[in-house]
């Protein structure tokens, strides 16, 4: 017989046979810290499945040697590794060793559709043993901590979760208090400055330092410190505040991160590229007491620099966390594109400096040339995507085998209208969304009341919804004595005889009151749709949209259809409450709607695609200027970024993709005549097929004004003698009009080269550099 130690491993290698060697080598490191670099369309959740379930069942027995068997044991190890049984479990029994209790796992991925798709896949290789690993994404993990342990941090467990929207609100009410005008400072960007302080764990206090004899930041630092004192007043937090509260609590309250660290003694997270420098200190902290901290990510495809990703933490691992060579692990074979697309991938992602380095191949065979398609403008690009789709749907092929991709989201105005025009079955990602709708925001926050009496800013945007006679007036009134009381509102309104300034609106008041307090009741008793029912019944919402009519129907067939998702959730949850679906739902996003199986064809941004695929991929706006973008031009590091985003978009397809550019192309209400993108030419030839129509589609006219700094630095220079208009000067905060942009407010203003480069925060289009002199944007 030969060694047991060898035959194990064999038996071993066989049972996780159908990955290949380098997946394997990723399902058998169990302790200590493991970075696999995981190219893309590498099977990456495959590994993460099968690697818990080698933790589970098998525990460290590929690594464990001088095990003792009986004799009839080793002859049964051997009939394993030699095929001549398949009892699995019989092989766990014999050879497992120091298995991992499924609870000590935690699983943490980005999106609900991710670890929807990691439960499912667990519980069916491991059955109900699977249903005790924790899979979640970062926030619902740290709801999970947060509604246990929050007491700690002077919240309680019925905290609410603001979206995007009720965080708006609660900003545009700390600028009205402290008399910040929106003109000029824009309610989104202050939310992202505060989202930024946030992400770098960043307190009122400490940016209000930071930001002295700044009169911006001085603005931001006012708001931020007014914004988080109304959350904790409403027992809310925002998505930011959720790890942030979470990595708060743990180096605050060291026995509650000992409770955690020993009930988590595994750690795993994917997309890890992702991660920003509060998630990275989340998961630091949990994995320092047993350092099992294993990531899954890919630096190639790192695209979220915007919300606060850093490449660093992937890039930096081995030195954050102790490890060797040894304890990083390539996934190179790809298992959805053929080798063509991947040629291309991976000739156009080397041009980045800042990565580790990987090929990607498969034995897919080549494949379709990639096709490379220059229109005259926008419309001839929609109109050739379009019927390219139509086409290949005669051949055979699904509508929902095809996805279009674009940069910015103005662009599919003109793909819309010729999937329209063809009568191509579609749908927008990134629209207005399910849960943004009006009477679905309503319904929502009427549910928030009912859970947390607290929620000062959902109830005003539902007590006179439907009207109920009580005026802004008695509404701040009843906000003001409940503030100084510190009792919460539905409480006052109860008890508004009592008071005065209330005494002459207490009938009104004690209804909606009364009527909460019945339906909170109410909530503990019966299911949730049955609550839903109540609640459009009750508040008299139902009978409102009725008298509306058609788009009143329409409403109420949304309600209906929210009344499905609540039923959904009861079935699937295994522990289903009021405060868990709302939960559920502030967490959920556009991208979890896609259903695979639909015949539709995606129209989505790029990041939006990122961990989808499609059979066919167009890349629409492949030009500088619009991808890469303008921005990129004088920034190598987002030009980097740039072009991790273009091998994202291309590694989204598996049998063709076709990048498309046009001549020429109106945008923002401009002409633009840009050139083909330099990723195109970053490309392979003998890859690529070319596809040029005949007609000259030369750029006539003026040049794009979308040009870079340095481009515009030289044409100032060229024509400083021929002015001799005196410089404007410009100052933090000001309100500026561009002939191009719109209207904007001053961030930043910096001299440079005998010119002054301001950052301007535009209204319409984001913030952007340009220098005084050659864009002369007027004050107003």
């Amino acid at each position: 017989m030969k060694d047991i130690d060898i035959l194990k491993k064999q038996a071993l290698e066989r049972f996780f046979s159908r990955m290949n060697p380098m997946q394997q080598k990723a399902v058998f490191r169990v302790n200590g810290p493991l970075l696999i670099l995981a190219g893309a369309g590498s099977g990456k959740t495959t590994v993460l499945i099968n690697r818990i379930a080698n933790m589970i069942h098998f525990g460290d027995a590929y690594n464990t040697t001088g095990q003792i068997f009986t004799e009839e044991e080793s002859a049964f190890i051997q009939d394993y590794a030699e095929g001549r049984t398949d009892d699995g479990k019989r092989l766990a029994a014999i050879i497992g060793t120091r298995q991992v209790r499924p609870w000590n796992i935690l699983a943490i991925t980005f999106t609900n559709k991710a670890a929807g798709e990691l439960k499912e896949r667990i519980e069916k290789i491991l059955g109900e043993e699977g249903r005790g690993v924790v899979a979640a994404t970062f926030h619902s993990a740290c709801v999970r901590i947060l509604r246990r342990e929050c007491a700690n941090i002077g919240f309680t467990s019925s905290f609410a979760i603001y979206d995007t929207d009720d965080s708006k609100r609660v900003i545009k009410a700390a600028m009205r208090s402290l008399d910040i005008d929106e003109k000029m400072f824009p309610v989104k960007t202050i939310m992202s400055e505060i989202s930024h302080a946030k992400d770098s764990m960043i307190t009122p206090e400490e940016f209000s330092k930071d930001a002295v004899g700044d009169y911006f930041k001085s603005s931001v630092a006012k708001v931020y410190k007014k914004y988080q004192k109304e959350l904790l007043a409403n027992n809310a937090m925002d998505f930011d505040d959720i790890i942030c509260h979470t990595v708060t609590l743990f180096e605050n309250c060291p026995d509650v991160l000992d409770h955690y660290q020993n009930l988590y003694k595994y750690i795993m997270v994917d997309e890890y590229q992702d991660t920003n420098r509060v998630q990275f200190r989340l998961v630091s902290l949990l994995s320092q007491k047993f350092g099992n901290i294993c990531v899954v990510g890919d630096d190639d495809q790192s695209i979220y620099r915007f919300r606060g990703a850093t490449i660093e933490n992937i890039l930096n691992f081995e030195e954050e966390f102790g490890c060797t060579a040894d304890d990083v692990i390539k996934l190179e074979q790809n298992y959805r594109s053929t080798q063509n697309i991947l040629t291309c991938a991976n000739k156009l992602i080397s041009n980045n400096v800042g990565r580790k380095g990987k090929n990607l191949w498969t034995d897919c065979g080549d494949g379709e040339k990639v096709i490379v398609h220059k229109s005259m403008n926008e419309r001839d690009e929609a109109s050739y995507i379009a019927r390219t789709i139509t086409e290949n749907n005669d051949n055979g092929r699904r509508w929902g085998d095809h996805a279009v991709l674009y940069r910015m989201n103005a662009q599919s105005n003109a793909l819309e209208q010729a999937m329209i025009k063809a009568s191509i079955p579609y749908k927008i990602f990134g629209g207005l969304k399910f849960y943004e709708r009006k009477e679905i925001k309503d319904i929502l926050a009427y549910l928030g009341v009912i859970a947390n009496h607290a929620d000062t800013f959902r109830l005003q945007r539902i007590i006179n919804e439907p009207k109920r006679g009580m005026g802004d007036a008695t509404v701040r009134t009843v906000l003001q004595v409940s503030s100084d009381l510190g009792e919460d509102p539905i409480y006052v309104m109860e008890h508004s005889t009592e008071y005065v300034p209330l005494a002459k609106k207490s009938k009104a008041l004690t209804e909606f009151a009364f009527m909460i307090d019945d339906l909170t009741e109410l909530s503990e008793a019966v299911t949730l749709p049955d609550l839903l029912d109540a609640v459009v019944e009750k508040t008299g919402y139902g009978a409102l949209m009725k008298q509306q009519g058609v788009e009143g129907e329409m409403r109420l067939e949304n309600i209906a259809e929210l009344k499905s998702t609540m039923a959904k959730y009861e079935e699937d949850a295994e522990d289903p409450s009021l405060d868990g679906f709302l939960e559920e739902v502030a967490l959920y996003t556009d991208i979890d709607t896609l259903d695979e199986t639909g015949d539709y064809v995606a129209l989505m941004t790029m990041h939006a695609a990122k961990g989808l695929e499609f059979p066919v991929v167009f890349v629409a706006g492949m030009e500088d200027n619009v991808f890469p973008s303008s921005r990129s031009r004088d920034s190598e590091s987002e030009l980097e970024e740039e072009r991790r985003l273009a091998y994202v978009a291309i590694t989204r397809a598996k049998e063709q993709l076709h990048l498309v550019y046009a001549g020429e192309r109106m945008i923002y209400g401009s002409t633009q005549y840009n050139r083909e993108s330099q990723f195109i030419k970053e490309l392979p030839a003998e890859n690529i097929d070319k596809q040029v129509p005949k007609l000259d589609t030369k750029p006539m006219g003026r040049p794009s004004d979308n040009i870079s700094l340095g481009r515009q630095m030289a044409m100032y220079n060229s024509a400083k003698a021929k002015s001799s208009e005196p410089a404007e000067t410009y100052s933090v905060g000001e309100r500026v009009m561009h002939k191009k942009f719109g209207e904007g407010t001053i961030v930043g203003v910096t001299p440079m080269a005998g010119d002054t480069m301001l950052e301007i925060a535009f209204e319409k289009v984001g913030t952007k550099k340009i220098f005084a002199n050659f864009a002369r944007p007027k004050k107003i």
